[in-house]
């Protein structure tokens, strides 16, 4: 293991530092509906259980999938999915207790600090407004920022050169899900740990090849603070 400190923290939203509260699952009933997808039966219960078990992808290469390749029916899915998001968010969205704490502790550390996301940046960028997370972070980066989502290396690699950061092993990446796993392992940070507070649970985390699973966010920046003490 490298002897380099962490400089910069990738953190996913939804499920690791905001609560997600099945707003995901929920937002996908309403876009399935507009995609064409019938209301029940098998080919439902199999899109959904795609949607949990790509939790953290980008929703439109989601919805490509589950539309067969479809453009048409994916993009109309995709939309619907944004808007019934965003309109379920603005009911009341929530940090998961403690994120902002740690990012601030982890800034203040001088480590800096992305949040990423599976969502648009039109939907990225309501939650940092109903969050009043706009100046939280050193940047926020949603796939259309960076070229390709998760499980792809992008938003990792984007993170590392628009923050001047010297090497990948000096990040560290936080997620709730398998994909975030895969994102952090594929871009070559040090340590790639999953949270318990979203999505996919502990066994799932470390089938992905997480190196540390830690409760909350709060745990992770402990786990970086500690190598500053």
């Amino acid at each position: 293991m490298s002897d380099k400190q962490i400089d910069l923290a990738v953190l996913d939203m939804a499920g690791t530092t905001v609560a997600d509260d099945g707003l995901v699952l929920k937002a996908f009933e309403v876009a399935a509906t507009a995609a064409g997808m019938p209301a029940e039966g098998p080919e439902r219960d199999a899109a959904r259980q795609y949607v949990i078990d790509t939790m953290g992808q980008s929703k439109i290469v989601v919805f490509r999938a589950l539309t067969g390749g479809d453009e048409e029916r994916a993009v109309a899915g995709n939309a619907a999915f944004e808007a019934a998001y965003a309109e379920f968010a603005d009911a009341g969205v929530t940090p998961i207790p403690g994120a902002a704490e740690a990012i601030t502790a982890l800034r203040a550390a001088g480590i800096k600090v992305a949040l990423t996301t599976g969502f648009s940046r039109e939907t990225q960028d309501k939650l940092l407004n109903a969050l009043g997370w706009n100046e939280i972070a050193d940047l926020t980066l949603a796939p259309s920022d960076a070229g390709r989502g998760r499980p792809y290396p992008d938003m990792v690699l984007a993170a590392v050169l628009r923050l001047g950061i010297d090497a990948v092993d000096r990040v560290a990446v936080l997620g709730d899900t398998a994909s975030d796993i895969g994102t952090g392992l594929a871009a070559g940070a040090r340590i790639v740990a999953g949270t318990l507070t979203g999505a996919h649970d502990e066994e799932q985390l470390r089938a992905a090849g997480a190196t540390h699973v830690v409760p909350t966010v709060t745990e992770f920046a402990r786990l970086l603070l500690a190598e500053r003490a």
